[in-house]
């Protein structure tokens, strides 16, 4: 008979409460998830458009030059041929600047000389240098903030550069992209050898279908909401952001995130606020069952102060304290005996794990220190062949998840062969070992390996990866400083080639191994520039 209405009871009590939590947990997480569609949706808003503020501020740095700039290309741009393959405008930039200084020897561009001023030749390297810096600086702002589409419009207006596409169009309504944050190749001036980019994309751009870019640009303020809709980016929110140089109206910014992006936000605040509140929806419903019990089992507050003291004591003597008071035979006397045994056999029971546990920290302890000898080089100290192979599984598996941001450098010594000939192995050694050095205060963002006797592998990651050309660059100069009089032997002052290459879908389609064969080729490449083919 006890047993039978202490089951009752604990099942009336665990039903309630689940039928209670259910219904509350429900209600609240349909009010947060229509409560958070308004409140992320604003929130993504003002994200996508303070990236279009954040490059609509880099254009207005360069003040009349971008607006030289775009003059010249809404003029030219049917003219101009840029390489569709760049991924950097240094390139351009010093073409420009020696066809400049050949032209002008002594001279500076904006202070003797205006651009304008130049033959056309010039004027074409300088325009080109630039529009390749806007476009690299578009991608990575696409890139870099996970947007699908990124670009810088040419509004028709009175412009009658902007061509109409159909004969009776109003080319007031006419676009051009100018800046097109996703490159599109030109299929009639492109040949096998060369590939140019498609320049200057014109269409008609109804203003009933787009009367956010319209008022945009119009009005010359950024416009409240955003305009959701179907393109060849998939279903994007876009927002879009006036260019106004010198109170001079340009174009308008637009920047896009899809709307999978945003509804995903918002399911995961929901989920997030609902657990929250199930916490504390949960330390309620305990609260008021400790006060139904305080003010009906008048009996339970000796036990349940025995409990809340072992709790925070673990005293053992607590035990015969409840045995004491709870001498009765009713269910809560039962329960306290019960916890009186419990408590003793817990307390042999934390003996015997704390014995258990000390022993495991112990064999742990050694387990780590035998993998990390097992992934650690012992010349160098760094990670080892074992460890670079682990990373590069993890890499792959990333790689299948979508996360592509990474890159590969590869670092050989040169002349170890010699050295140790000539010096023998211990100085071969140390010139591994202060080559190595050099590469990790170069590279510190990201993990070295040694995967070979004299060759290295960096995997590119955080700012490592956004600044690996300038790495390149300090990392070489730490090699030349090493000599830098020139007496240093080849041991002290080691020698080495570097070459790297970035993850891109497009040419490694998911294979880690292709991003190492890319960069492990531009090494060799380097170092066949270098004369110093490894023996």
């Amino acid at each position: 008979m006890k047993n039978k209405s202490s089951h009752g009871l604990m099942f009336k009590f665990s039903m309630v409460f689940v039928i209670f939590a259910l219904v509350i947990l429900s209600v609240t997480g349909f009010a947060t998830y229509l409560s958070q569609m308004k409140s992320y949706k604003v929130e993504c808003e003002n994200n996508i458009r303070n990236i279009g503020e954040y490059l609509a501020a880099l254009m207005k740095n360069d003040g009349t030059d971008f607006i030289k700039y775009q003059d010249y290309f809404m003029n030219n741009y049917k003219d101009m041929k840029i390489d569709f393959d760049f991924n950097s405008f240094e390139e351009a930039r010093q073409v420009f600047i020696k066809a400049f200084s050949e032209k002008y020897p002594g001279k500076a561009l904006g202070i003797d000389v205006q651009i304008e001023e130049t033959p056309k030749d010039i004027q074409e390297k300088y325009f080109t240098y630039f529009h390749e810096y806007w476009l690299l600086t578009f991608e990575k702002a696409r890139t870099i903030f996970h947007l699908p589409y990124t670009y810088y419009l040419v509004m028709g207006d009175d412009r009658a550069r902007l061509d109409s596409l159909k004969e009776g169009q109003d080319t007031r309504y006419n676009v051009c992209y100018m800046i097109d944050g996703e490159r599109t190749q030109d299929e009639e001036r492109s040949t096998e050898s060369e590939k140019f980019l498609y320049l200057g994309d014109t269409y008609y751009n109804a203003r009933e279908e787009n009367e956010l870019e319209w008022n945009t640009w119009e009005t010359g303020k950024r416009q409240d909401g955003f305009r959701e809709w179907d393109n060849d980016w998939g279903h994007t929110y876009s927002c879009y952001t006036p260019l106004i140089i010198e109170g001079k109206k340009l174009g308008i910014i637009g920047t896009e995130i899809e709307v999978e992006t945003v509804n995903k936000g918002i399911l995961m605040n929901t989920l997030e606020q609902t657990g929250i509140i199930a916490a504390i929806l949960v330390v309620g419903l305990i609260v008021m069952l400790v006060i139904v019990r305080q003010r009906f089992i008048r009996k339970m507050t000796k036990l349940e102060s025995a409990m809340s003291r072992y709790s925070n004591t673990k005293d053992v003597s607590i035990a015969d304290e409840v045995e004491k008071a709870l001498s009765g035979r009713d269910e809560i006397d039962s329960l306290g005996k019960e916890f009186a045994l419990m408590v003793r056999e817990v307390a042999e029971y934390m003996q015997k794990m704390i014995r258990a546990n000390r022993q495991l920290e112990v064999s742990r302890k050694r387990e780590h220190e035998m993998s990390e000898l097992a992934i650690r080089d012992s010349l160098t100290g760094i990670r080892n062949k074992t460890a670079y192979d682990r990373e590069v599984f993890k890499i792959e598996r990333e790689i299948e998840e979508g996360e592509t941001i990474f890159g590969v450098a590869m670092c050989d010594l040169n002349f170890l062969k010699k050295i140790n000939d000539t010096y023998g192995h211990e100085k071969g050694d140390m010139a591994i070992q202060k080559l190595c050095r050099v590469i990790c205060v170069t590279f510190a963002h990201s993990p070295v390996f040694r995967i070979g006797g004299d060759e290295f592998a960096i995997i590119l990651k955080n700012n490592d990866y956004a600044s690996v050309d300038s790495l390149i660059e300090k990392f070489n100069a730490e090699l030349k400083a090493l000599s830098y009089d020139g007496t240093a032997e080849m041991w002290e002052a080691p020698s080495a080639a570097i070459g790297y290459a970035l993850y891109d879908e497009k040419l490694d389609h998911g294979s880690y191994e292709s991003v190492f064969k890319r960069a492990d080729g531009e090494m060799y490449r380097k170092k066949e520039e270098m004369k110093a083919v490894r023996e």
